[in-house]
């Protein structure tokens, strides 16, 4: 089993499991139909961009990987909304979450409130007031001292022998978890779509791009042809 891991964020990681197939694999299911297989990239780079451009997709279904995730819960809120992949998570129910929080650094905090002055978008428009140290470590500080706080209370009812099932309802959305999470590659490239698109939110796209790099070691032709297709599209828009 492999276990290249790679740190994200404060307290977290992306860990390469496992993964199956290749892009001669790719190719090959691709010419079945021929009975043809593999003929070598010298031949087959054309033609698995062919499948690519023209969303051939189901032979790239016939690739794909296993990452190990240890991220705050509200990451994987967004994670699990991608149904095609497989999930097991950490469960709070038999052993107690560590005692480890995501905290937003100085300059994450100062620049998601800038931007949340200008979006347009509601989910994101926060107050506009000015922004100045003293308010970002006052809010580092209430962050912290709330995550204190849930798990002093956390401690207490494990103490006075509530089930852990229970007494993790006292936890923040900002407490890590880990998960495992697996997928066939065509599953990930629209993981990554969403998740590393400009518009996602950031902690979601650095775990997004820790899988993008740890695929393209395994993929990189295919990776290769995403990539490509990202910049072109972003370039496009602008």
């Amino acid at each position: 089993m492999e276990t290249k891991m790679i740190k994200v964020l404060d307290h977290g990681y992306v860990s390469l499991v496992e993964t199956w197939g290749s892009d001669e694999s790719i190719v090959e299911a691709a010419r079945m139909s021929t009975g043809k297989g593999f003929q070598g990239w010298d031949k087959d780079e054309k033609f698995l961009k062919f499948l690519y451009d023209n969303k051939h997709s189901t032979p790239f279904e016939m690739a794909g990987a296993i990452f190990e995730i240890k991220a705050p819960i509200f990451i994987f809120r967004e994670w699990h909304r991608h149904r095609t992949q497989s999930y097991n998570e950490m469960s709070a129910r038999y052993v107690p979450l560590p005692d480890e929080n995501y905290v937003p650094s100085f300059y994450r905090i100062v620049d998601g409130m800038r931007k949340a002055k200008l979006s347009s978008n509601k989910q994101e428009q926060g107050t506009n007031v000015p922004i100045y140290s003293e308010m970002v470590g006052d809010i580092m500080e209430r962050i912290e001292d709330s995550y204190d706080t849930s798990q002093d209370d956390y401690e207490a009812l494990l103490a006075q022998g509530l089930p852990k099932e229970l007494a993790r309802l006292v936890l923040p959305v900002g407490r890590y978890s880990k998960m495992r999470a697996g997928a066939n590659l065509r599953n990930w490239l629209a993981f990554l779509t969403l998740r590393q698109a400009p518009n996602a939110q950031w902690e979601t796209q650095q775990y997004a791009n820790v899988v993008a790099d740890l695929l393209t070691e395994k993929f990189p032709k295919t990776m290769g042809l995403f990539n490509q297709s990202t910049t072109e599209g972003q370039q496009h828009e602008i």
